[in-house]
């Protein structure tokens, strides 16, 4: 990295509400907000009320987006005002981690049941002829993970280049780690970038349900889970940030709200010798981390990634600097999963900004593959 990149912008939604402070104080004391009921047993974050006319004023463009793109629309224009970067949108790169986009959950269970009822040998032609009817051309359209950068552009003019990342987790990371390299290698000043999940979707609910990754039950902490078989509780959350070369910042009198240090991922096949630790602890190798760094911690609540994150960590401890205290993000907003890493980026600037550590290492561990490493410090 030849330049030094600063993080000016925040744009973060979650369950818990939306806006620096609402999360900054959530770090300094703040409980989850949960939601047992409506997808029993599975508990999730929901969605937060949000006033949408601010970020996205057109009704029909409302109308057009789901649920989670309107979501990651809204926080994109959030971290755009945070960074007073409006004027700056048309050489502004787009980097977004994003998901597929949501099913129709009637329209899925109706062709289920009928397909149920039918012999195997009609079962094929019936369920061709199904989707080739049942499904309107504008539902494929809207299930398309690059809308979500496509709203941003339309809705906020953010016009430079853009690029869309899929792959759970890892995505968000990549995400973080591409715009950083291409600002730091001086291909243009500022970026915006993030992803965003919503967690009350029975598509996703049940696909991860199957693999049995979720906890089921009240809600309780991720060591408490992990202690009890471990789960994941997934979270409503959207987050993108501003990030600047610290010149074209400074060009502009922007202010930092801190400094991103090295973004590391990679993605161990968690077979045999390439665990998620050993991938981890080759990401850390090099780190300049400062005695009494923090961690944001990634961690899902499920048994065996966070498991190696947690042995991750106690071989850094071992190593040296002194680790300081270590925070599940999950504990407050829910994994996120394409907007985790991001998520927990923003938290850590939040932190640093407020001087509850020297620096922060951001970790990812991901559900199923993907391993990322992070620093925020002081700008």
């Amino acid at each position: 990295m030849t330049e030094s990149i600063w993080i000016t912008g925040i744009g973060l939604a979650s369950s818990l509400g939306e806006g620096p402070e609402v999360h900054r104080a959530a770090l300094a004391g703040g409980r989850p907000v949960v939601d047992d009921v409506s997808f029993a047993p599975y508990p999730v974050h929901p969605m937060p009320a949000l006033d949408l006319d601010r970020q996205i004023p057109k009704r029909g463009d409302q109308r057009q987006m789901e649920p989670w793109q309107r979501l990651g629309t809204h926080a994109a224009g959030l971290a755009l005002d945070h960074a007073g970067a409006r004027a700056l949108v048309a050489d502004m790169h787009l980097v977004v981690a994003a998901g597929g986009g949501e099913r129709d959950t009637a329209l899925d269970e109706a062709i289920c049941a009928e397909l149920a009822a039918l012999p195997p040998a009609e079962a094929g032609p019936c369920l061709n002829e199904r989707l080739a009817s049942g499904l309107r051309p504008t539902l494929f359209l809207a299930q398309l993970s690059n809308l979500l950068a496509g709203n941003i552009s339309i809705v906020h003019g953010v016009t430079g280049s853009s690029r869309t990342l899929m792959g759970e987790e890892e995505a968000g990371a990549d995400a973080v780690r591409i715009a950083a390299a291409r600002l730091a290698e001086g291909r243009s000043g500022i970026a915006l970038v993030g992803g965003a999940y919503a967690a009350g979707r029975w598509d996703m609910l049940l696909l991860y349900a199957a693999s049995g990754q979720l906890w089921r039950g009240p809600w309780t902490p991720v060591a408490a889970r992990q202690a009890a078989g471990g789960g994941l509780v997934t979270g409503t959350a959207a987050a993108f940030l501003v990030l600047e070369t610290e010149s074209h910042a400074r060009a502009r009198g922007a202010a930092a709200i801190a400094r991103l240090g090295p973004v590391r991922t990679g993605a161990a096949r968690r077979r045999g010798t390439d665990t998620a630790e050993a991938s981890a602890a080759a990401l850390a190798a090099g780190l300049p981390l400062r005695p009494g760094y923090a961690v944001m911690s990634g961690a899902t609540g499920i048994t065996a990634p966070t498991a190696a994150e947690a042995a991750f960590l106690a071989g850094l401890r071992a190593a040296g600097p002194e680790q300081g205290p270590v925070r599940h993000t999950a504990d407050l907003i829910g994994h996120a999963i394409e907007a985790a890493f991001p998520a927990n980026l923003a938290l850590a600037a939040l932190a640093v900004q407020a001087g509850a550590a020297p620096q922060v290492l951001v970790t990812g561990f991901g559900a199923w593959r993907g391993e990322a490493l992070a620093l925020v410090e002081p700008a």
